[in-house]
């Protein structure tokens, strides 16, 4: 869990302190990349006082002293191998700096997908997939300025400067006490303009991730918002939607170009202050040397005064990239934190597995005195279940609808913890959940069969299809397994949609199969064609099917009713 979740109710500037703990994490990786930046920039502002010293020295040799080309030619040489060093050394940073930003972006995007994995599929029900794409996306992109603008002007804004003022103070300590005394105008109002900036930021992040859930949510059911005549209203409310992010974008875009007015303006009264000093101190009217700069002096401090400035109005112009990645970092702790009092999600592979003494036949998966509550409901569905499935056992769940059938399975399939009981899986079961609504992507059969095992064979991909009875109206399409079908299984029926997601299972192959519901909707001879085959192809595997069929009632060994369960607790109630 990321350090954003840690603390649930800290102040802001706490929360500011986490978000950026939280930022600087996602660069752990690229740590030598972000050393080689820092150097990059030191060396070259380093060199950026030697090209200010080589060009006054040739001007006072041109002006002044009027040397010949021979005696300035080594001035050139050292002018031109320091600009052709510090351009390498600028193409250098930036790509350590570009390195830096891919780490983190990619750390990010992990760090998320490893999120969404954790809370399961149950929470991931309720949320809108456009909304969580722009974690990836829009959010990702917000720090990528981070960490390619803001950093390395942070690293130069603290060196440059200083290796300016020592310089300038050691031919004329004047300039230096200006820079020095004016400096500090440049980070006050930058500070003040970025608590601004981050607050829009966030708000403009915010409306672009619910603007990207309400397309997508849109987009989905284009279909029934035209059969229902809503698609004229819901361009209007698209159209409300953009606008309302157009116009945090244009207070995004106001404050910062109101905070580079000020900071430019600051910036060129400073500059010609030293300008004016100068001035008067080569007309006379200003006298605070025994003697007055020289040609070359003057140069030398009017060539180094827009440097000095120069690394501040970066940062200054990068700062809006560091309220963007604090705004991208509570918007990620936003969406993805817990619901106040929701229990933490067993992963799949792990469920709690209580220490009991070995038993010599011991069930493979147990439940003991259950409690289950589905997620977001007010009451437990089953109190006081358990449920033992041993190897090769064959069981059907039954029971009314809403009695718990999908929340049993739910539980044993590692994506609903009890709320009270254990749930106990001896080591090495894997366990293998096709629910009545597997997600289908768009793109051929095949392909969505292949998400179990990309490196299968055809052959096996063939004998898999005849077992779920897939190749039943595959055979009728065009393309057969190569058909394209859409995006959640649009232009297939229920049917056979779950024959699909029942395929894509029986290519797992794990010690037990959670089957819900997948002979409804199909014919009876389908359906005994499928139990027979599964019957064959699970010979030796467990198989918990939740099923109102009689069929599958007849072909299990075992019938678990959970109506005595529901009658006990409604006389509890």
């Amino acid at each position: 869990m990321s350090v954003l979740s840690e603390v649930p109710h800290t102040s802001a500037a706490q929360q500011r302190r986490l978000q950026q703990q939280w930022l600087a994490g996602l660069a752990s990786g690229a740590r030598s990349q972000q050393r080689l930046a820092a150097l990059a920039i030191c060396v070259s502002g380093a060199l950026l006082v030697v090209q200010a010293g080589a060009i006054a020295w040739l001007i006072q040799s041109i002006v002044v002293e009027r040397l010949n080309w021979v005696q300035m030619v080594h001035g050139f040489w050292v002018l031109a191998a320091v600009l052709l060093l510090r351009s390498l050394l600028g193409g250098l940073a930036q790509a350590a700096a570009g390195r830096v930003a891919d780490a983190a972006k990619l750390a990010l995007r992990a760090q998320v997908y490893r999120r969404l994995m954790a809370r399961g599929p149950l929470w991931l029900r309720r949320q809108r997939s456009g909304e969580l794409g722009e974690l990836l996306l829009a959010h990702g992109d917000a720090i990528e300025g981070y960490y390619a603008g803001f950093q390395p002007v942070r690293v130069e804004v603290v060196v440059v400067p200083l290796l300016i003022v020592a310089a300038v103070a050691y031919v004329d300590w004047v300039v230096a006490l200006i820079f020095l005394f004016t400096a500090p105008l440049v980070p006050f109002f930058m500070m003040l303009v970025g608590w601004g900036a981050e607050a829009a930021g966030r708000a403009q992040l915010g409306e672009l991730a619910r603007m990207s859930g309400h397309f997508a949510d849109r987009i989905k059911g284009l279909g029934l918002l035209r059969l229902y005549g809503r698609g004229q209203a819901e361009l209007a409310g698209i159209a409300e939607a953009a606008d309302g992010v157009r116009v945090r974008t244009m207070k995004v875009l106001r404050i910062a170009f109101l905070s580079s007015t000020v900071l430019e303006f600051f910036a060129s009264v400073s500059v010609a202050m030293v300008a004016l000093y100068l001035g008067l101190s080569y007309l006379g009217l200003m006298s605070l040397h025994a003697a007055v700069p020289t040609l070359g002096t003057g140069m030398f401090c009017l060539l180094l005064a827009p440097e000095f400035y120069a690394p501040l109005r970066r940062l200054a112009a990068h700062y809006h990239d560091r309220a963007n990645a604090l705004a991208a970092a509570a918007e990620v702790k936003r969406l993805l934190a817990d619901d106040p009092g929701e229990a933490p999600v067993v992963a799949p592979p792990a469920p709690l597995v209580a220490p009991e003494p070995v038993q010599l036949h011991a069930p493979m998966v147990a439940l003991r005195a259950a409690s289950l509550r589905p997620k977001g409901a007010a009451h437990d569905v089953l109190r006081d279940f358990s449920l033992d499935i041993a190897d090769g056992q064959r069981l059907a769940l039954v029971g009314p609808s809403g009695s718990g059938k999908s929340t049993v399975l739910e539980t044993l399939a590692g994506w609903l913890p009890p709320r009270e009981g254990r749930l106990l899986v001896r080591d090495g079961v894997r366990i293998g959940y096709a629910g009545q609504r597997p997600y289908l992507f768009h793109g051929s059969i095949a392909d969505n069969l292949r998400l179990a095992d990309p490196a299968v064979s055809d052959a096996r991909l063939q004998a898999v299809a005849e077992v779920a009875q897939v190749m039943r109206f595959a055979r009728q399409l065009p393309l057969g397994l190569d058909t394209v079908i859409g995006e959640r299984g649009f232009g297939l029926s229920g049917g056979e949609a779950r024959r699909i997601g029942l395929a894509r299972l029986l290519l797992l192959e794990p010690d037990l199969f959670l089957l819900d519901e997948p002979t409804a909707f199909l014919d009876p001879q389908t359906e005994a064609d499928l139990l027979q085959a599964l019957a064959s192809h699970t010979r030796g595997r467990s198989v918990l099917m939740a099923t109102h069929s009689q069929l599958a009632m007849r072909w299990a060994d075992q019938v678990i009713d959970l109506q005595p369960h529901l009658q006990q607790q409604e006389e509890r109630a």
